[in-house]
């Protein structure tokens, strides 16, 4: 089976696989991340939310220190509204992005409402500053079956996101392809793909089985999320932290995997850090990650893991020789899946000084970049 998965991912190029070099718009030591601002996550998530509050504040409270363009984008944000039933300025979300102009400098928020969108949505690199943003609780939905036998993986995605400083707020996003019963070519159905820099999800469910979420390439910061799958449901080249977020296990017929990171060499300063999350499911013997390429670097801290997962918690994914360079660690991890009793012997109990870099929004260049949701 998981000889089968190896090669899964058919369709990309050496381009995909040198993303990770290709992201990096500052240079950091690989083994410590930058850590120049005082962020650190609290360890009690408790304090998540005061601690965010405090460390991520309004662009109007930080003027003269986030990046020079987006401040002067959210200084002219703009709305636009769609509404399935009209009375908005568009009734698809696909209209309203195109009618961004290429070259768009001002943040536009396109206000979803509530309702199912079946539709395959593309936001090109031309059209940076974008958010998609829902009234919480709202139930609004971006829907598309795609897979790779017909798109190819990485385009097999509802939502694709090219363009650098997206947003998405209180957002459904799900490829409906139905889960196959057992392993078959080319069954890849992206929700998302973020190969844009500097993005940001907040509340957001993204559902599918196999490859829900590519984390292609960029800093990009998930935050109250819930994400579903079965198979390396996070996967790419992206530098991501992800907070207080469900990963969600639905069961599959194979092995299960939550992540599968495809930083190549140590040279590639890439990786997940999965901070204060929570692991659930029904099914049994969910590793934590795969190495899928050479050199994954995949951190889980502060995290409740249930008994789904399997005991060694990390596979080299029948490549003895990746035991040597693979990146797996976990800090202060809960929950009757989080015993390193039985644990692969090439993955890490990490110590305090091992993890600090992991545990900041310095690890994803936070402070020029990442913004709170909009107020809406």
């Amino acid at each position: 089976m998981m000889l089968q998965l190896d090669d899964k991912k058919s369709g990309r190029g050496p381009a995909f696989l040198l993303v990770g070099t290709l992201c990096l718009l500052v240079a950091r030591t690989l083994g410590a991340p930058n850590v120049g601002t005082n962020s650190e996550i609290p360890a009690d998530s408790n304090g998540v939310g005061a601690w965010f509050t405090k460390n991520v504040k309004p662009y109007m409270a930080r003027k003269g220190t986030i990046d020079p363009n987006l401040e002067f984008a959210e200084a002219g944000a703009m709305i636009i509204k769609v509404r399935k039933q009209g009375k908005g300025d568009f009734n698809t979300i696909t209209a309203a992005v195109n009618s961004i102009p290429a070259g768009n400098n001002k943040r536009v928020i396109i206000w979803i409402g509530g309702g199912v969108y079946k539709e395959k949505v593309k936001i090109d690199r031309t059209k940076p500053f974008v958010t998609f943003y829902a009234a919480p609780n709202s139930g609004a939905k971006l829907t598309f079956a795609g897979t790779a036998k017909t798109y190819g993986t990485v385009d097999s995605a509802t939502l694709i996101v090219e363009s650098d400083y997206f947003m998405a707020v209180n957002l459904i996003v799900e490829n409906s392809t139905p889960q196959p019963i057992g392993r078959a070519p080319s069954v890849q159905a992206l929700a998302i793909r973020l190969s844009g820099d500097k993005a940001a999800m907040y509340n957001c469910r993204l559902l599918g089985f196999q490859d829900t979420v590519c984390d292609d390439r960029g800093f990009h910061f998930f935050k109250d999320c819930y994400i579903e799958g079965a198979v390396d449901f996070i996967f790419g080249s992206g530098t991501s932290l992800y907070l207080n977020t469900e990963l969600h296990v639905i069961p599959d017929n194979g092995v299960t995997f939550i992540t599968a990171q495809a930083r190549e060499s140590n040279k590639e300063d890439t990786g997940y850090s999965l901070v204060h999350c929570s692991i659930t499911g029904i099914t049994q013997g969910t590793y934590l990650g795969r190495a899928w390429q050479t050199s994954p670097r995949v951190i889980f801290a502060y995290t409740n893991m249930g008994n789904l997962i399997n005991p060694l918690g990390w596979s080299d994914n029948f490549h003895p020789e990746r035991d040597r360079s693979v990146n797996f660690g976990e800090y202060k991890c809960s929950g009757p899946g989080s015993n390193p009793a039985g644990r692969a012997k090439f993955s890490k109990q990490l110590s305090y000084a091992e993890a600090k870099p992991f545990l900041s929004l310095s690890y994803i260049v936070g402070s020029k970049w990442l913004l709170p949701p909009p107020k809406l």
